[in-house]
């Protein structure tokens, strides 16, 4: 009998497209794991084939009585509460890293690889962005737990008999994110914001940046998907690994991909920043306080150690990942 894959957050935006695209490789022995109290996740899966949809909780419970002993050939975790302004500390470590603890110690009992998302949020305010101890220094709760989880794993890894490989994301965009709300990427955003005012809003500058000029590590989904696959496909490779394009890139150009494909749509030319300023196009709006000491102004993937392990696929870059995000979005609510 096939063995099932597991897929937590399988809901989710980056576990519904994992398990799409799994379902295109011919895969639909999934147990498809994930917390529907916000109940529109589901139509992430409805074009998805799946044997078994498991609650969390139940998952968990399954897991612990030994009912997926030797049933399992892989788990990609993805599961997590990803709301940085999560003020529960209590809830997100149960819910981050406690849980993940049960999966790894599932996963090296039964001799099965692991993949879990972490988080480029574990290098805090920092300027350095490699996998090593003296560059992370979370600023919230969300990044102590993906942190947290990453350091179990490092001190497990030399005893590991199967592949265990943790995915640090950067700023990640698109399909399946809608659920998100205000957590959904800045692509999301603008092209609702255009669609519906005209304008997009970015906010003023900070840190030393100027308007709408911090900048981020943008990665499309499809590519975070390729990677997520490769590693499935190698079971050689363990350790953790920066899911960026290595190369930052700011609101502005984000802002500007948005606008301009939206404009193709409509047949109308492309437009300078500049343009699209005088334009009233783009709007800047106040920094939050809310958000002054915890904000990310700039993050840029060292991908080194992933292509060390052999990924060598290149990255879209902004303009390319946005336009096909917008074409995506405007199919989607034609």
């Amino acid at each position: 009998m096939a063995l099932y894959h597991i897929v937590t957050g399988a809901a989710g935006f980056i576990g519904s497209n994992l398990v799409k695209r799994l379902n295109e490789r011919g895969v639909t022995r999934i147990i498809a794991v994930d917390n529907l109290t916000r109940a529109q996740k589901f139509r992430n899966l409805v074009d998805c084939e799946i044997a078994d949809y498991l609650d969390k909780t139940e998952f968990l419970e399954h897991l612990r009585a030994g009912n997926f002993d030797g049933a399992v050939d892989a788990v990609l975790h993805q599961g997590a509460c990803s709301d940085t302004m999560e003020q529960d500390g209590r809830y997100m470590m149960e819910n981050n890293y406690r849980y993940s603890l049960s999966l790894l110690d599932f996963c090296l009992e039964q001799e099965i690889p692991l993949l879990y998302a972490s988080s480029a949020s574990v290098y805090g305010g920092g300027r350095v962005f490699r996998e090593a101890r003296a560059n992370e220094s979370p600023l919230n709760v969300y990044g102590y737990s993906k942190f947290l989880f990453d350091q179990v794993v490092r001190r497990r890894l030399a005893d590991a008999g199967s592949p265990v490989a943790g995915l640090r994301y950067f700023n990640v965009y698109g399909p399946r994110e809608a659920h998100k709300g205000r957590m959904a990427s800045v692509a999301f955003h603008f092209f609702n914001e255009f669609r519906s005012e005209k304008r997009v809003k970015l906010f003023e500058g900070c840190d030393g940046y100027g308007d709408g000029e911090q900048r981020r590590d943008f990665v499309f989904i499809d590519d975070v998907i390729d990677i997520n696959l490769f590693l499935l496909d190698h079971p050689e490779v363990s350790g953790i690994f920066n899911i960026g394009t290595g190369r930052a890139q700011t609101f502005n150009e984000v802002a500007v991909a948005t606008v301009n494909a939206c404009r193709a749509m409509q047949q109308l030319g492309a437009l300078s920043l500049e343009e699209m300023r005088v334009q009233g196009l783009i709007e800047y709006i106040a920094f939050p306080e809310a958000l002054r000491g915890k904000y990310q102004s700039h993050t840029e993937a060292d991908i080194s150690a992933l292509r060390e392990a052999g990924y060598a696929a290149a990255f879209a870059d902004v303009a390319t990942g946005v336009s096909r995000y917008v074409a995506w979005l405007a199919a989607a609510r034609a």
